[in-house]
């Protein structure tokens, strides 16, 4: 009977094994980030309103540009 060295018998099977479960976590994981991307866009007032929350805008530019946004 031929071996095949440290791969003989039923270790070939636990290294395949091995290997098609680090692929499914991989493809899993990488699914769960799509539905990031699937997000419906955002709206210009959601926008303006979370840019003025991190700071990124003051209140005058705010207004500004929520006036800008109503017409």
């Amino acid at each position: 009977m031929m071996g095949f060295g440290m791969f003989g018998g039923g270790m070939l099977l636990v290294w395949g094994a091995l290997i098609v479960l680090v692929v499914f976590m991989v493809r899993g994981s990488a699914s769960s980030h799509r539905t990031d991307e699937t997000k419906p866009p955002q709206s210009a007032r959601q926008i303006l309103d979370e840019r003025y929350a991190r700071g990124e805008i003051n209140q005058e530019q705010y207004f500004s540009m929520l006036k800008d946004i109503q017409q």
